[in-house]
């Protein structure tokens, strides 16, 4: 918040004791106190190195002489001032733009960020954990954007490996030729079913395997894979695919195009796009020639079976291997090839990776390994972990009973918003119901995934998203499409507006909270925290929602007054664009 009284106060505190204070520390006035904003005392007397408390009286003391204020008390190190209806209008709403303005950061803070997301495998669909990837890796890019960051978004596809050859070998032994024009099905989803007949026939030839040797019992299924036939199929497979097996390349190249035209109707559904999207059939060999060099440097170490290993000081990361002893490279090691790549193509000053919270020790170690080996940039490498995402109930299609298909949510929330909204409009069904329902399920899917801190795990509760009371998307999305009515019933607004008349407690209650969007974008970026700007854009719909009951507004008392709460809905209007868009979900101008 940003108001010019502060600014006075910040000027006079700084010549009084010849001092560089930080930014005024604001916050609502808790309900329970007299007041609309609080000046918190400890940061401003730790910086002129006074009593709080007694610095809180010469707080007041100097606020009390101040044209702008209408009231001021004192709480122990505590400021709770009232404002003037006037100066509050006209510091807040009635620069409706420069609030917008203010969400960008210090130009010092202002970096270039690399954030990686959604990184799906080439061999089923996106399921609901990508959902929830996508959806945060998308939100943390924008605000930082909005925050004022320079922001490089990539992809980075797992195209290869044993599991790629599981689905490929099983489309050659039960396929038929078909593909996804004949079968009628999405490219990634067929692909995603020969995965699971693959693990069918496995769990079969597993299952024989046992009857037929009884001393094989007590090992577990990834002990015996490699004894089975299909198991063994697979993997010789894979060492085909890297010979460079002409067959092999040409049946991979088929399906993985089948996936990848999938993925692109997926993610044109959530609205993601990348700068870039890295493959790791091209990066997986480059970690090698980095863990050859760090070898000769000391970094790492041959072990007596002939791993190549890093011995870290910190005892909390033990000992990991990065080559195995038969020179084949492992997870860290292709990552620690496609990090610096990533660095080189594009110079940034931080690389955020949004990936599960089961990932934290893997990235622990590589960070660690990329600073034993001498890269400045390491130590501005940041691991963004996510808690995962479950269902109340199996009703959604899934595979195997617990993986959710992104598609089968998608459609699913589409038909929820499609009843509901035709539920609301009665006889009067709008031209644009399929646009609608679509906007609206993907808005109650995406604030449903962001509200809460990205770390925490949630349940997601279809039905509940859906709504259009409580704290949800389509909530948010109706007080903004209600104002957008309003103004267009209006027809027409002031330029000139007074602002002395906007003075009931929830006029300013409103005021207050739009003045606090910059603050709520800057704690965004600043955490990586989408839930901040989900929590604010509630408070704000919330606090329309009480000025509109209370205060009418097409039908007020006099025409200054009515052009006066337009102004104040049309800046309410702009700021809940402003904070969704920031969360990546389209608005509707009406619902």
């Amino acid at each position: 918040m940003r108001f010019n009284f502060t600014e006075r106060l910040k000027k006079n505190l700084e010549q009084e004791y010849s001092i560089q204070l930080p930014e005024m520390p604001l916050e609502l006035c808790p309900a329970n106190f007299t007041g609309d904003i609080t000046i918190s005392c400890f940061a401003l007397a730790k910086a002129a190195r006074r009593n709080p408390m007694q610095l809180a009286e010469r707080v007041k003391e100097l606020l009390a002489e101040d044209e702008d204020v209408e009231a001021v008390e004192v709480v122990k190190a505590f400021v709770n001032v009232t404002i003037k209806a006037a100066a509050l209008m006209r510091d807040t709403v009635a620069e409706s733009n420069a609030i917008l303005e203010q969400v960008k950061l210090p130009e010092d803070e202002r970096r270039k960020i690399l954030i990686e997301f959604s990184a799906p495998n080439t061999n089923k669909p996106q399921h609901l954990g990508h959902v929830r990837n996508n959806a945060i890796g998308m939100a943390t890019a924008s605000i930082l954007e909005l925050a004022g960051h320079n922001v490089v978004r990539v992809n980075l596809v797992n195209d290869r490996g044993i599991h790629i050859c599981k689905s490929m070998l099983a489309y050659q032994r039960f396929g038929n030729g078909t593909d996804p024009q004949k079968a009628a099905k999405k490219g990634d989803h067929l692909v995603g079913d020969f995965y699971v007949a693959y693990d069918k026939e496995l769990r079969r030839q597993i299952q024989e395997l046992r009857e037929a040797k009884p001393e094989l019992k007590d090992k577990d299924d990834d002990a015996l894979f490699i004894e089975t036939e299909i198991g063994a199929a697979a993997q010789s497979m894979l060492k085909a695919w890297e010979d460079g097996d002409a067959e092999v390349r040409a049946l991979w190249s088929m399906m993985n195009k089948w996936v990848f035209d999938g993925f692109a109707e997926t993610y044109a559904r959530m609205g993601v796009h990348f700068d870039k999207t890295y493959l790791e059939s091209q990066t997986y060999m480059l970690g090698k020639d980095i863990i050859r060099e760090g070898l000769e440097k000391g970094v790492f170490k041959k072990r007596e079976d002939g791993a190549t290993i890093i011995e870290f000081d910190d005892k909390s990361l033990g000992t990991k291997v990065v080559l195995r002893s038969d020179g084949t490279s492992v997870y860290v090691t292709q990552d620690l090839g496609t990090t610096l790549l990533k660095q080189q193509d594009f110079q940034p000053d931080q690389q955020i990776w949004v990936v599960g919270d089961e990932q934290i020790r893997h990235f622990k170690v590589l960070f660690a390994i990329l600073k034993a080996l001498g890269y400045s940039w390491a130590e501005r490498l940041t691991h963004m972990p996510y808690g995962m995402v479950n269902l109340p109930t199996g009703k959604m299609k899934s595979r195997e009973g617990t993986v959710v298909d992104a598609d089968d949510l998608f459609d699913e929330l589409d038909s929820l918003a499609r009843e509901a909204t035709l539920e609301r409009a009665g006889e009067n069904a709008p031209d644009n119901l399929d646009e609608r329902a679509k906007v609206i399920s993907m808005a109650a899917l995406k604030f449903m995934l962001l509200k809460v801190n990205p770390k925490t795990t949630i349940m997601f509760d279809p039905n509940a998203s859906i709504k259009f009371e409580g704290d949800t998307g389509p909530y948010v999305l109706y007080a903004y499409a209600r104002i957008s009515s309003m103004l267009r019933k209006a027809e027409s607004q002031a330029k000139d507006v007074d602002w002395t008349l906007l003075a009931t407690p929830q006029e300013k209650a409103l005021a207050l909270r739009c003045a606090l969007y910059p603050e709520a974008v800057h704690k965004a970026a600043r955490e990586l925290d989408s839930s901040t700007i989900a929590a604010y854009l509630l408070d704000l719909a919330k606090d329309f929602s009480s000025f509109y009951r209370n205060c009418s507004v097409l039908n007020a008392e006099s025409e200054a007054l009515r052009d006066a709460r337009l102004a104040l809905s049309s800046c309410v209007r702009d700021i809940l664009k402003s904070g969704l868009s920031a969360l990546t979900i389209d608005t509707l101008e009406s619902m």
